[in-house]
Protein backbone atom coordinates (compact mmCIF):
# COMPACT_ATOMS: atom_id res chain seq x y z
CA UNK A 1 0.00 0.00 0.00
CA UNK A 2 1.35 3.10 -0.92
CA UNK A 3 1.31 6.36 1.23
CA UNK A 4 -1.15 7.69 -1.31
CA UNK A 5 -3.84 5.38 -0.80
CA UNK A 6 -3.09 5.96 3.06
CA UNK A 7 -3.72 9.86 2.56
CA UNK A 8 -7.92 9.43 2.21
CA UNK A 9 -8.38 7.00 4.88
CA UNK A 10 -6.34 9.18 7.48
CA UNK A 11 -7.99 11.91 6.21
CA UNK A 12 -11.63 10.62 6.89
CA UNK A 13 -10.37 9.48 10.47
CA UNK A 14 -12.03 10.98 13.34
CA UNK A 15 -9.68 12.47 16.31
CA UNK A 16 -10.41 9.37 19.05
CA UNK A 17 -11.43 11.43 21.88
CA UNK A 18 -13.34 10.53 25.38
CA UNK A 19 -16.94 8.69 24.20
CA UNK A 20 -15.80 8.25 20.53
CA UNK A 21 -17.13 5.23 18.65
CA UNK A 22 -13.80 3.14 18.13
CA UNK A 23 -12.89 3.53 21.91
CA UNK A 24 -16.42 2.09 23.11
CA UNK A 25 -16.37 -0.95 20.95
CA UNK A 26 -13.08 -1.70 22.70
CA UNK A 27 -13.81 -1.10 26.05
CA UNK A 28 -16.93 -2.70 25.58
CA UNK A 29 -15.72 -5.83 24.22
CA UNK A 30 -12.61 -5.87 26.54
CA UNK A 31 -15.11 -4.92 29.26
CA UNK A 32 -16.13 -8.43 30.30
CA UNK A 33 -12.94 -9.95 29.96
CA UNK A 34 -11.27 -7.61 32.53
CA UNK A 35 -14.50 -7.69 35.33
CA UNK A 36 -14.19 -11.59 35.18
CA UNK A 37 -10.72 -11.78 35.53
CA UNK A 38 -10.95 -9.22 38.36
CA UNK A 39 -13.95 -11.34 40.29
CA UNK A 40 -11.63 -14.75 39.47
CA UNK A 41 -8.30 -12.88 41.47
CA UNK A 42 -11.33 -12.05 44.28
CA UNK A 43 -12.62 -15.65 44.41
CA UNK A 44 -9.52 -17.61 44.32
CA UNK A 45 -7.94 -15.30 46.61
CA UNK A 46 -10.53 -15.34 49.12
CA UNK A 47 -10.89 -19.04 48.86
CA UNK A 48 -7.30 -19.37 49.41
CA UNK A 49 -7.14 -17.24 52.68
CA UNK A 50 -9.94 -18.82 54.08
CA UNK A 51 -8.88 -22.18 53.36
CA UNK A 52 -5.40 -21.41 54.69
CA UNK A 53 -6.94 -20.66 58.26
CA UNK A 54 -9.44 -23.19 58.75
CA UNK A 55 -9.27 -26.02 60.50
CA UNK A 56 -10.51 -29.75 59.67
CA UNK A 57 -10.95 -32.76 62.01
CA UNK A 58 -10.73 -35.95 60.51
CA UNK A 59 -10.53 -39.62 62.29
CA UNK A 60 -12.46 -43.16 62.78
CA UNK A 61 -14.82 -44.60 64.81
CA UNK A 62 -13.77 -47.55 66.16
CA UNK A 63 -15.45 -50.60 68.83
CA UNK A 64 -14.13 -52.24 71.49
CA UNK A 65 -11.32 -54.18 69.77
CA UNK A 66 -10.16 -51.47 67.31
CA UNK A 67 -12.69 -52.91 64.60
CA UNK A 68 -14.05 -49.53 62.60
CA UNK A 69 -17.78 -48.71 63.19
CA UNK A 70 -19.39 -48.44 59.77
CA UNK A 71 -22.35 -45.72 59.96
CA UNK A 72 -21.69 -44.68 63.59
CA UNK A 73 -23.10 -41.09 63.61
CA UNK A 74 -20.12 -38.69 64.89
CA UNK A 75 -21.51 -35.17 66.27
CA UNK A 76 -19.11 -31.94 66.37
CA UNK A 77 -20.46 -29.29 68.42
CA UNK A 78 -19.67 -25.79 67.91
CA UNK A 79 -18.66 -24.24 71.50
CA UNK A 80 -19.49 -21.05 70.18
CA UNK A 81 -23.50 -21.10 69.02
CA UNK A 82 -24.18 -24.61 70.57
CA UNK A 83 -25.16 -25.72 66.76
CA UNK A 84 -24.28 -29.37 66.33
CA UNK A 85 -22.90 -31.08 62.69
CA UNK A 86 -22.87 -34.43 62.40
CA UNK A 87 -21.46 -36.85 59.79
CA UNK A 88 -22.18 -41.05 59.19
CA UNK A 89 -19.14 -43.13 58.61
CA UNK A 90 -18.07 -44.47 55.81
CA UNK A 91 -17.09 -48.60 55.33
CA UNK A 92 -14.07 -47.78 56.63
CA UNK A 93 -15.28 -45.87 60.02
CA UNK A 94 -14.03 -42.82 58.50
CA UNK A 95 -15.62 -39.52 59.15
CA UNK A 96 -14.45 -35.25 58.33
CA UNK A 97 -15.70 -32.16 59.48
CA UNK A 98 -14.04 -29.24 57.29
CA UNK A 99 -13.79 -25.45 57.17
CA UNK A 100 -13.99 -25.25 61.11
CA UNK A 101 -13.03 -21.84 62.68
CA UNK A 102 -9.95 -22.13 64.03
CA UNK A 103 -11.48 -19.08 66.89
CA UNK A 104 -13.74 -21.26 68.46
CA UNK A 105 -13.84 -24.77 70.22
CA UNK A 106 -15.85 -27.58 69.15
CA UNK A 107 -16.88 -31.14 70.93
CA UNK A 108 -16.83 -34.26 69.65
CA UNK A 109 -18.16 -37.25 69.87
CA UNK A 110 -19.66 -40.45 68.37
CA UNK A 111 -22.88 -42.70 68.73
CA UNK A 112 -22.93 -46.66 67.39
CA UNK A 113 -26.00 -48.53 68.58
CA UNK A 114 -27.18 -46.78 71.16
CA UNK A 115 -23.47 -46.40 72.68
CA UNK A 116 -21.55 -43.22 72.98
CA UNK A 117 -18.10 -42.58 72.95
CA UNK A 118 -16.09 -40.15 75.15
CA UNK A 119 -16.31 -36.52 74.54
CA UNK A 120 -13.20 -34.91 73.24
CA UNK A 121 -12.54 -31.08 72.88
CA UNK A 122 -11.20 -29.53 69.62
CA UNK A 123 -9.71 -26.44 71.24
CA UNK A 124 -8.79 -23.65 69.94
CA UNK A 125 -5.87 -23.04 71.22
CA UNK A 126 -4.30 -25.85 69.00
CA UNK A 127 -2.51 -24.50 66.07
CA UNK A 128 -2.66 -27.45 64.46
CA UNK A 129 -4.60 -27.52 61.11
CA UNK A 130 -5.82 -30.98 60.48
CA UNK A 131 -6.63 -32.72 63.64
CA UNK A 132 -6.99 -36.63 63.53
CA UNK A 133 -9.27 -37.94 66.08
CA UNK A 134 -9.77 -41.59 66.98
CA UNK A 135 -13.33 -42.23 68.69
CA UNK A 136 -13.44 -45.58 70.43
CA UNK A 137 -17.08 -46.68 71.37
CA UNK A 138 -17.74 -49.77 73.79
CA UNK A 139 -19.17 -52.31 71.29
CA UNK A 140 -19.44 -55.47 74.04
Amino acid sequence: MSLATARPAIRNARPVSSGAAPCNVVSSRVAPYVLLLLLACLCFSHVAAAQSGQKVVEGKVVGSSAQPLSEAIVYLKNGKTNDIKSFITTPDGSYRFGQLSPEIDYDIWAEYQGRKSATKTVSSFDSKKLLDYQLKVDTK
